[in-house]
């Protein structure tokens, strides 16, 4: 999929230029004999009018046609970071808008070309539009740029985002995985990878544009002002976000668990970081929360981990029995690790029941919920089979004898109930 994506987004390139160039070649098309055309120019008109909503109509299509096969090719390679998809797709959308707007613009300035009462209309508005594109509307430094610079400008700098967007996950999805390096490098490479490659590619397109860098500390000053005002949350979670990249106290694929929400780690962003928990939902977590509060990172260095079952039997079961029981249920499962072996701790004397806790192993920890419930079950058939029993919560109440005063009214309710 990567190597296409580089040729699509070459072909996108110059269908991009083409398409700006589009309206303007029509703009300035002048009729040499508008006499001879003038009586069929209806009929023109109505065909140049059907194209163009055939055309319009096909554009849509063809970009359809385009996102089903990029979802397509996507799905069958099994790649789970969907970057390079939403950029795709986002550059297809800019495409096809730039495309209709162009063509109508187009459509609209060569019908009107073609009626002696529209047709200073029509060079009017060409020359208008022109003028707006090519007229200097922006000066830095001793270079002056129009609306059309910095159009190619913007085409240009989206497009590298786009570029360095797919080499990252050609690196990710090609390079890397053979490379038998685990998830959460992987993405702390590529993700270093991609910020480079767009950083050092916007300075070296402004450079080659003629851009002084220097004439852009200006801007930066006020961006600065600008943080310090209001925009303290997104430097922050921008900083943290390079924090758990290089320090990597989470990682692309860790089962983590903040506050009320556990869910793997799909996606380490430059404010924020995607979790998708056990229900398939995807909760969108700043990343200064994870350097501020606490983080339960089970999969952190080592995937395998503990968990705890608390089980209670009855006070006149043996000890001994009850311990054998709860082994035999923990090494019947396949989700157990054998080493380090399970164990069966006697943690005391209950009000009514004595407390015992199962500890087995696991080294999938998004599967504890499953492992639990699997290992409920398989503990209550163990002990229904050997006869030891669950009890119930149990009080004992004690009444000692003696008078008790009580009121006449009282006296009386309880005589009448006696009779009834």
């Amino acid at each position: 999929m990567p190597q296409r994506c580089i040729c699509f987004f070459c072909v996108t390139i110059f269908s991009f230029a083409f398409l700006i160039s589009f309206p303007i070649a029509l703009a300035a098309q002048v009729t040499p004999d508008t006499s001879a055309s003038e009586q069929p120019a209806w009929i023109v008109a109505i065909a140049v009018l059907i194209g163009a909503i055939a055309l319009h109509w096909g554009l849509g299509r063809v970009r359809s046609r385009l996102l089903r096969v990029i979802h397509l090719r996507t799905v069958a390679e099994h790649a789970s970071e969907t970057s390079v998809e939403e950029s795709l797709e986002l550059l297809l959308k800019l495409l096809l808008s730039i495309s209709r707007v162009a063509l109508w613009i187009g459509v609209a300035l060569y019908i009107t070309n073609l009626f002696a009462i529209t047709r200073q209309w029509s060079d009017q508005i060409a020359s208008t539009l022109l003028t707006s594109f090519t007229v200097p509307v922006l000066s830095l430094g001793a270079r002056s740029y129009s609306i059309t610079n910095l159009l190619i400008l913007a085409g240009l700098v989206f497009g590298w985002f786009v570029f360095a967007n797919v080499i990252t996950q050609l690196l990710r999805t090609r390079i890397l995985s053979l490379a038998r390096i685990n998830r959460g490098l992987r993405e702390a490479i590529a993700v270093v990878l991609r910020y480079s490659l767009i950083t050092i590619g916007v300075l070296v397109l402004l450079q080659l544009w003629g851009l002084d860098i220097s004439s852009l500390a200006i801007l930066a000053s006020a961006l600065s002002v600008g943080i310090g005002f209001g925009l303290q949350d997104i430097a922050k979670n921008f900083g943290s976000g390079l924090v758990l990249v290089f320090e990597r106290p989470i990682q692309v694929g860790d089962f983590v668990e903040v506050g009320e929400f556990q869910g793997t780690v799909e996606r380490i962003g430059a404010r924020s970081t995607e979790i998708r928990t056990l229900d398939h939902v995807s909760i969108i977590v700043p990343n200064s929360r994870f350097l501020e509060k606490e983080v339960i990172n089970w999969s952190h260095g080592n995937s395998i981990s503990r968990i705890h079952l608390p089980v209670g039997v009855a006070y006149r079961s043996d000890p001994k029995a009850v311990e054998a029981a709860l082994l035999e249920a923990a090494q019947s499962h396949a989700d157990v690790l054998r080493s380090p072996a399970p164990r069966v701790l006697f943690k005391g004397f209950g009000e009514s029941a004595l407390d015992f806790e199962l500890l087995v192993w696991m080294n999938a920890p998004s599967r504890q919920f499953l492992l639990k419930s699997d290992l409920n079950y398989r503990i209550f058939e163990v002990l229904h089979q050997r006869n030891i029993e669950i009890p119930f919560p149990q009080r004992d109440l004690h009444l000692r004898s003696g008078t008790l005063d009580v009121s006449p009214e009282l006296e009386s309710t309880f005589a009448r109930l006696s009779d009834q």
